[in-house]
């Protein structure tokens, strides 16, 4: 799953859920069933996940360029930065 995949499936994750929150708030109000509303949502739930957690194709829309093993010379690993702070003292 690229980046792009990630979000999209953060927000139809978000929005689904919603989604079947409200709708099984107001289905289980109108039949004065509580059992209902939590059947409903956790029907949503369980639709969400099937959504939203595999990897589909529709998330692999923009894939990640990696650099080739072979040009790895070529662009040498980043060295980190050494902070310029005081030591404190400990007691």
């Amino acid at each position: 799953m690229d980046w792009q995949g990630q979000k999209l499936a953060e927000q139809l994750m978000q929005t689904m859920l919603v989604v079947f929150a409200l709708v099984a708030f107001l289905i289980g109000y109108w039949i004065g069933s509580f059992q209902m509303m939590l059947l409903i949502y956790a029907g949503g739930v369980v639709l969400t996940t099937l959504v939203t957690v595999p990897n589909w194709p529709f998330f692999n829309r923009h894939p990640l360029k990696w650099l080739d093993p072979s040009e790895v010379d070529r662009h040498p690993r980043p060295q980190p930065v050494k902070s310029k702070k005081k030591p404190t003292k400990q007691k």
